[in-house]
């Protein structure tokens, strides 16, 4: 091999090699062993390296697609990327394997006396059911019950699952994430429960959102509104949701549901220091982009084609 030598000198550079990326041996013990120089050793792993004789894989056993995990996380200077490697045409499968996901992540990051907000997100029920380890922290539920005939997800049910979990307490509250008016807004947010929840939104330190697209079936208000409203609210610029705060394309807050929703707003999650959506489909890029646009979320647990599309646009 060209920068190594002669073969007696390639036969050494691999036996060097071997000893010391494969069993471990330090450089002094491998200079002793073939009566070298520690000098000597180094720039034979240097030349290996160089050759191509030696080639290191940065990768992982499972679904964790490393690779893209740290392009993602570079791209958009996020906290935390973590991109699944797995097949998107199963939705209840990815979901369960998505919702696992952010549970090991969670499980890794928060420590005794951080507070964790749940809002609607897919694989909600996923990622309360893995949460089993976690030190003692209060959970506050962030949003009202999502408004999705076929869907099980159910913040209050996570709240309540992820604070057994964690020997904490649970801040829940029931009732829906869209009313009909402001009026019913300020009397729903006056109830004690709901009261409770919203007085523990400035000390969240950790928060779990969804992000989709303003369209049926993926935006929990969309679904709610009736068809003049949904199409009044296309014109004045939403494109995405994020657990009930809609924004623009750019990022910006769009501002004509806010009196409406019983939520964390989009100025309150600005403040959370770590906002963790979960998050599928490819088509939901745009959304995505917003949402990171806008400040609202700094980390992302997602699978391959979505992360593809939103590398394709860095």
């Amino acid at each position: 091999m060209a920068g190594i030598g002669g073969p007696a000198q390639q036969v050494l550079a691999a036996s060097v090699a071997r000893r010391y990326y494969v069993d471990g041996l330090s450089k002094i013990a491998i200079a002793a062993e073939y009566d070298l120089s520690r000098f000597q050793v180094a720039r034979l792993l240097q030349r290996a390296r160089a050759s191509g004789m030696v080639r290191i894989d940065i990768g992982s056993r499972g679904a964790l697609d490393l690779d893209r995990s740290s392009q993602l996380q570079a791209a958009y200077r996020l906290r935390h990327a973590i991109v699944l490697d797995v097949d998107d045409g199963r939705p209840a499968v990815l979901g369960q394997q998505l919702g696992e996901a952010a549970a090991a992540l969670l499980s890794e990051v928060l420590t005794a006396g951080d507070v964790l907000g749940l809002a609607g997100a897919p694989a909600l029920s996923a990622l309360a059911g893995a949460l089993t380890r976690l030190p003692a922290l209060s959970v506050v539920q962030l949003t009202g019950v999502p408004f999705h005939p076929e869907s099980t997800e159910s913040p209050s049910a996570a709240v309540r699952e992820v604070a057994r979990s964690s020997g904490g307490r649970a801040y829940f509250f029931a009732a829906p994430l869209l009313v009909a008016d402001a009026a019913a807004a300020r009397a729903q947010r006056r109830q004690p429960e709901v009261a409770r929840a919203f007085d523990r939104f400035p000390a969240v330190t950790v928060a779990v959102v969804g992000i989709g697209l303003f369209r049926a079936g993926q935006s929990a208000l969309y679904d709610a509104l009736d068809e003049p409203e949904q199409r009044w609210l296309s014109r004045v610029g939403a494109c995405a949701e994020v657990s009930g705060v809609l924004l623009d394309a750019d990022g910006h807050a769009v501002p004509e549901l806010t009196d409406r929703v019983l939520g964390m707003s989009a100025a309150q999650l600005r403040t959370v220091p770590e906002v963790l959506a979960v998050t599928d489909g490819a088509a939901t890029a745009p959304a995505v982009r917003a949402a990171l646009s806008g400040g609202l979320v700094n980390g992302l647990v997602t699978h391959a084609a979505l992360a593809d599309a939103l590398l394709a646009t860095r």
